[in-house]
């Protein structure tokens, strides 16, 4: 038998929430039953994607820093931005894009605040498309409430 999570929480979470909590008595035990198979619910969701999302990020990460490189002044940031865009995942194991996505999102953040001094076009154009990506980044990890979706 080979295990797909994807069922066993959607059933898991769905079991706790119509059925299990139901036959509780109101109140704070039942409540939290509820939030624990919403909790499921979000798990699932989130395990489905999880590899994906992150992948997706961190390829537009890089291709934001290798278009922001030739316009940063700062010689050290322009190497590292450099650096980080000729870089790969080379694992889709979660922890490991996880880590590489926290390394790019600091590096955003250098960036950031680098373009953020610079007054000329190049830099409100980049700063435009750290924007786009942070909203982007945002719509990448919303989770879809059951039953609302």
């Amino acid at each position: 038998m080979k295990p797909d999570m994807t069922r066993f929480l959607e059933v898991a979470s769905t079991h706790l929430m119509t059925k299990t909590a139901q036959v509780l008595a109101p109140g704070y035990e039942q409540s939290s039953l509820l939030v624990l198979g919403v909790m499921l619910a979000a798990v699932r969701h989130e395990f489905e994607r999880a590899a994906a999302w992150r992948v997706e990020e961190n390829g537009a990460l890089r291709r934001l820093f290798a278009e922001a490189a030739p316009a940063v002044r700062d010689i050290e940031l322009g190497a590292r931005l450099e650096e980080a865009a000729a870089g790969e995942d080379s694992s889709l194991i979660v922890s490991d894009l996880e880590r590489n996505n926290a390394a790019l999102r600091g590096l955003l953040i250098d960036l950031h605040a680098h373009v953020e001094e610079i007054d000329s076009p190049e830099a409100r154009l980049i700063e435009e498309k750290i924007w786009r990506e942070l909203a982007a980044s945002t719509e990448r990890r919303t989770l879809p409430l059951p039953g609302l979706t």
